[in-house]
């Protein structure tokens, strides 16, 4: 498989290079690809250039992998580069499908929202778009399925919830991650030791979930047996649904912020 000849990669920073990553594992031919990049840093595989006027004819795809803010500055030059013939996916968080058509209107406009497991092909890319063709989508469900589970919506809302989720998913992972090896640590196991056994112990968690197809109840009672250990560790984080509650507001939070982003992205 081959990205469309040319495709732009507008900014190419840790998601867009998590991105590039996943497709050259994944054997994407990257040879059609041009990385835009103002500090002109290498991206391993593909020609990267320092700015849109050096990318050459007018491209096929854009992906835009800069920072939100940035958008007003960076779609004055792009859009004149751009035909009827161009995708432009965007993965800049919040940015709303009509922002994005009010400053490349000649283009077809697409959202996605992946996340940072992407870089290994075992990540999430949500999708959603009111532009394009189902041969279109179909065409891009299979390139971005090479990163991981590609998924469409037909409501920016849910797609604004896939991003609370699965694109900021990861750093919360990460962080309970972090905070069961700080417990290992204050039980007296060596530093290095509780690291592992807590990445081990949610990495062989999924594992066992996907295998099973058992819903994460019914796992935790299988590890908690009446009056043992782990149903007195379940009752701290059950208790007034304290974890529930922590995570809802986490997730919240993001989702706050998406839409504050999209107001700040929208124009007059």
């Amino acid at each position: 498989m081959q990205l469309p000849s040319p495709t732009w990669l507008v900014g190419c920073g840790n998601m867009a290079g998590a991105m590039v990553e996943g497709w050259r594992i994944a054997g994407i031919d990257l040879s059609t690809a041009i990385a835009i990049r103002p500090s002109g840093r290498p991206v391993e595989g593909v020609r990267t250039v320092t700015a849109i006027g050096q990318a050459g004819p007018s491209p096929a795809l854009v992906l835009l992998g800069f920072k939100p803010q940035q958008l007003d500055s960076v779609a004055p030059e792009l859009a004149p580069h751009l035909t009827e013939r161009t995708t432009v996916v965007s993965i800049l968080a919040g940015v709303e499908a009509a922002s994005l058509k009010q400053r490349f209107p000649g283009a077809k406009i697409v959202r996605a929202i992946p996340n940072l497991p992407v870089a290994i092909r075992r990540g999430f890319v949500g999708l959603y778009s009111d532009d394009i063709q189902a041969d279109s989508q179909s065409a891009l469900a299979q390139l971005f399925s090479a990163l991981g589970m590609a998924l469409w919506t037909d409501s920016e809302k849910t797609l604004g919830g896939m991003g609370a989720v699965g694109g900021a998913g990861p750093a919360y992972v990460a962080r309970f991650i972090d905070a069961i090896a700080k417990a290992g640590v204050a039980q007296g196991l060596p530093e290095q030791t509780a690291f592992a056994i807590a990445l081990e112990t949610v990495f062989g968690t999924a594992w066992l979930a996907s295998s099973t197809r058992e819903t994460m109840d019914q796992l935790a009672r299988r590890v908690a047996s009446p009056k043992g250990t782990t149903e007195a560790g379940l009752a701290v984080l059950d208790g007034g649904q304290a974890l529930d509650r922590l995570v809802e507001e986490t997730i919240e939070a993001a989702a706050a912020r998406g839409r504050s982003l999209a107001q700040d992205a929208r124009l007059p």
